[in-house]
C-alpha cells in the first residue's frame, strides 16, 4: 500500500516525519511496497532539508515555526506556503539546486497536496511557478551555451596570444642578432592598404577618384555609362580581357601586355620618404634607339613600325599620341596616353603608391620624366571630358611625385580643376598652408582664384563677402593688366570708366614673365568668371578699385614697384608647361632662344641637369648629325654610300693603283652629270594674261602654233 493510500484511510494529517514514516505497522505484510516507501521517503527528506537549509540561511522562516521538533518538520498549510515561498526564492536567486531535484519535488509534493486535509496549491500561483521553471530552463541552456563559447574563445585567444608571443620573441631575437630595431606597430596597421582620407594629408588622393568613369556615372547616370560600354563591347570580337588598373582601364582592343623591360627600383628612403625610378633594360634600350631613329626621320610611319613590335614602347606611345591630336583625333591621342600609364602601372614597385603621398620620383632621369609627362597629357583629356574632380586628384598626384620643384607647374592649374569641381574647402586650405613658403599669392592664377573660392563659401554661409571682396580687390591691384583681356574672353562689355582709365590698360608695362602667366590664367579660367553673380561681384569691386586709385591709395604704387622687380626672366618649367598646354595665344610669345633645339613631344624641353643613365652609340649619333644636303644626295645617288666607311689604304699608290682612279673617275663622271643637271634648269616664264605683252610673247605663240 502506498502512502497516499494510507494517508487517505487514516484521514487525519500525518506529520511527514520520516522516522514515523520508516516505522508504520500498517504496511503491507508481504513487504513489497517497502523499498519504494523507503526511496521515496529519502529523496523528499533529501529535498526537505535542501529547502530548511536555504530558509536558514536566508533568515526567512522564524524559530516560531509550527510542528517543528528535533529537526523534523510538521506539515501544514502554513508550511506548505512557506515552502512554495522559499522554492520561488530559490528560483530567482539563481541558486546551484539541481533542476531535477526541484522537478521530482514538484510531483511528489503536487501528490501531498491532492489529499483531503492538505492544502491545494493556487491555479494562479501554480501557472507563474511553472512560467519561471520554464525561464530557468532557458536561462540555463543559454549559460551553459555561453559558457561553453567562452571557453572556446579563451581558448582561441590564448593560442592567438601564445602564438603573438612566439612571434614577438623570434623578433626580439633577430633584432639582438641584427642590432635592429622595429617599431612596436600592430601587424594589422602595418599591411592596411586602405586609402587615407584629404583629411589626414592635403594631396592625398583615393583609388575611386582617378577613374573617370565614376565621375561619368555621377553626371549622366550609371545605367547611360554602363549601356554604352555593353553596346562597345558587342561590336568588338576576340577580346583579349586585361587586369583592370588605377590610371587607366584598360580596353579590349588592346594588345597583350608582355615584359618590355621597364621595371621601377627603389632607391632610398629617408624622413618618411621612398624615392623611385623607372629602370630600362637592355632590350628597352635598344627599342629606344630604334625610336629616336624614327623620330628624326620625321615620318610617323616608322614610329608606328615600333609600335607594331613593342606595343608598350613608352615614347612611342606619347609621340604617335601628339601627333594624332595635331591630326585632330583626340579620341586615339587619349587611348594612346592611356595605355602608356596601364604600361607605367605595370612596372610598379611593390611599396610604390598612388594614394599614400610618400613617393617620389627624380624628373632629371628620362625614365621618369616619360611618367610625369603622361599623367599631364592625361589630366588634360580628362578635363576636355568634363571630369574635373578626377582631373583634379590627377593634378595632386602629380604635384606629390615632386612637390618641391613642382616640374610640371601643376600649381599653374590645379586651382582651376578644383573651381570647376567645386571643391573650394580644398583650395582654400591649399592656399593657407602653402602660402608661406611657395607664396601663391604671386601667381595670378591664384590671386583671382582664390578670392573667387571665398565668395562662394562666403556666399553659402551668410551674405557677407567681406574677405571674398578684400582678396579680389588686392588681386586687380597687383594684377591690373588681367581685368580687361578676362572680360574680353568672356564677352563682356565693361564701363566706359573701366576701359579708358589708365590703371588697368592693356598697354600698361610689365615684365615679359608676368604676360605669359596672365595669358595662362585667362585663356584656362575664364569659365569660371562668366557666371552672372560672379560677373556682378566683379563689377562692384572694380568700383570701389578705381576709387581707391583715384584717391591716390599707396597700396597701388607699392604693387606697381613689386611688379617691376619681379616677373623678370620665366622659369623652365613654366615654358615647360605652356609648351605641353599648347595654346597659341600663349606659345606665340615664348622667346626663340627657348624653342631652339627644336622640341620633341616625348620630351618637351628637358632640365638642363638631367642624369643620363645610358646613351646612345655613337656611330649613330654621328650617322644623324652629320647629315646634310651633300651627303643625303649622295646616299640617294649611290645607296652604298656610307660617310662613316675609313678610307681605303691608298697600297698601290706609288705604281698608279687603279683602285684610286677608279675612285676619281667616278667622281668625275658624277660631277659632269650634276654640271649638265643644273645648265638644264631654266625658270618658267610667266603664264600670259588677257593678251598681255603680246608683242613680247607673239613668236613663242607662232612657235606653238
Amino acid at each position: 500500500m502506498s502512502n497516499r493510500a494510507f494517508r487517505k484511510l487514516h484521514g487525519d494529517n500525518i506529520a511527514h516525519d520520516t522516522g514515523l514514516q520508516l516505522n508504520n505497522p500498517t504496511l503491507d505484510d508481504s513487504g513489497e511496497d517497502e523499498p519504494k516507501a523507503r526511496g521515496l521517503v529519502k529523496k523528499k527528506k533529501k529535498n526537505k532539508q535542501k529547502v530548511l537549509n536555504h530558509e536558514k540561511n536566508d533568515n526567512i522562516i522564524d524559530d516560531d515555526r509550527p510542528g517543528e521538533a528535533g529537526g523534523v518538520a510538521v506539515d501544514s498549510p502554513h508550511s506548505q506556503q512557506l515552502e512554495n515561498c522559499n522554492r520561488q526564492k530559490q528560483v530567482e536567486d539563481n541558486t546551484k539546486t539541481n533542476l531535477f531535484d526541484l522537478l521530482n519535488e514538484d510531483e511528489e509534493e503536487d501528490e501531498n497536496n491532492e489529499d483531503d486535509g492538505g492544502i491545494i496549491r493556487n491555479e494562479e500561483f501554480h501557472q507563474n511557478d511553472v512560467k519561471i521553471k520554464k525561464k530557468k530552463r532557458k536561462r540555463k541552456k543559454n549559460k551553459n551555451a555561453n559558457v561553453e563559447s567562452a571557453g572556446c574563445n579563451s581558448i582561441s585567444t590564448s593560442k592567438k596570444e601564445d602564438d603573438i608571443d612566439e612571434v614577438e620573441a623570434a623578433i626580439q631575437e633577430v633584432n639582438a642578432i641584427l642590432g635592429d630595431k622595429i617599431d612596436d606597430v600592430p601587424l594589422q596597421r602595418q599591411h592596411s592598404t586602405e586609402p587615407q582620407s584629404i583629411t589626414s594629408s592635403l594631396l592625398n588622393v583615393e583609388h575611386r577618384n582617378l577613374n573617370p568613369e565614376n565621375e561619368m556615372k555621377k553626371i549622366f547616370g550609371s545605367r547611360v555609362v554602363q549601356s554604352a560600354a555593353e553596346n562597345n563591347r558587342r561590336r568588338q570580337r576576340n577580346r583579349i580581357h586585361h587586369r583592370s588598373g588605377w590610371l587607366a582601364q584598360p580596353k579590349d582592343t588592346w594588345p597583350p601586355i608582355q615584359n618590355e623591360g621597364l621595371s621601377m627600383n627603389l632607391i632610398e628612403k629617408s624622413n618618411g620618404l621612398m624615392y623611385f625610378t623607372f629602370v630600362h633594360s637592355t632590350s628597352y634600350q635598344q627599342t629606344q634607339f630604334r625610336f629616336l631613329d624614327a623620330v628624326e626621320s620625321y615620318d610617323p610611319q616608322n614610329i608606328m613600325d615600333v609600335l607594331k613590335y613593342h606595343p608598350y614602347h613608352i615614347d612611342s606611345l606619347i609621340q604617335l599620341s601628339d601627333t594624332c591630336r595635331m591630326n585632330d583625333d583626340t579620341q586615339m591621342a587619349a587611348d594612346l596616353i592611356e595605355r602608356a600609364l596601364f604600361a607605367f602601372e605595370s612596372a610598379f614597385h611593390t611599396l610604390f603608391s598612388l594614394t599614400q603621398g610618400n613617393c617620389r620620383l627624380d624628373f632629371r632621369r628620362p625614365e621618369n620624366r616619360a611618367f610625369y609627362i603622361a599623367l599631364f597629357r592625361h589630366l588634360k583629356f580628362v578635363g576636355l571630358r568634363g571630369c574635373y574632380r578626377t582631373a583634379l586628384d590627377f593634378c595632386k598626384l602629380l604635384l606629390n611625385l615632386d612637390p618641391e620643384n613642382d616640374p610640371m607647374c601643376v600649381l599653374l592649374m590645379i586651382d582651376f580643376y578644383a573651381l570647376r569641381s567645386q571643391q573650394y574647402t580644398f583650395l582654400i586650405r591649399l592656399f593657407d598652408e602653402w602660402e608661406v613658403h611657395r607664396n601663391l599669392s604671386q601667381l595670378p592664377n591664384f590671386a583671382m582664384s582664390i578670392a573667387l573660392a571665398h565668395f562662394y563659401e562666403e556666399s553659402q554661409k551668410s551674405d557677407s563677402t567681406e574677405l571674398a571682396d578684400e582678396m579680389l580687390q588686392n588681386a586687380l591691384l597687383m594684377f591690373p593688366s588681367c581685368l580687361l583681356p578676362l572680360l574680353d574672353k568672356c564677352s563682356i562689355n565693361p564701363d566706359a570708366r573701366v576701359s579708358a582709365h589708365e590703371y588697368f590698360s592693356i598697354h600698361n608695362k610689365q615684365p615679359p614673365g608676368l604676360t605669359h602667366l596672365i595669358n595662362l590664367f585667362i585663356d584656362r579660367c575664364w569659365p569660371c568668371w562668366k557666371i552672372p553673380e560672379v560677373v556682378s561681384w566683379l563689377e562692384q569691386n572694380v568700383k570701389e578699385i578705381l576709387d581707391r586709385i583715384d584717391q591716390k591709395d599707396p597700396v597701388s604704387s607699392e604693387y606697381a614697384s613689386k611688379r617691376n622687380r619681379r616677373y623678370q626672366k620665366t622659369p623652365r618649367n613654366i615654358f615647360r608647361h605652356i609648351i605641353m598646354y599648347d595654346v597659341s595665344t600663349v606659345t606665340a610669345t615664348i622667346p626663340s632662344e627657348i624653342l631652339n633645339p627644336p622640341i620633341v613631344s616625348y620630351d618637351p624641353l628637358p632640365p638642363l641637369n638631367s642624369i643620363q643613365s645610358y646613351t646612345r652609340p655613337e656611330r649613330l649619333r654621328n650617322r644623324l648629325n652629320n647629315a646634310n644636303v651633300l651627303s643625303m644626295f649622295l646616299r640617294s645617288m649611290m645607296p652604298n654610300y656610307n660617310p662613316e666607311d675609313p678610307p681605303a689604304d691608298l697600297v698601290g699608290a706609288v705604281g698608279g693603283g687603279g683602285d684610286t682612279d677608279n675612285v676619281r673617275q667616278g667622281i668625275g663622271v658624277l660631277m659632269d652629270a650634276m654640271r649638265d643637271l643644273l645648265r638644264n634648269i631654266q625658270p618658267v616664264p610667266p603664264p600670259v594674261e588677257n593678251g598681255e605683252n603680246a608683242e613680247d610673247q607673239g613668236p613663242i605663240n607662232d612657235d606653238i602654233l
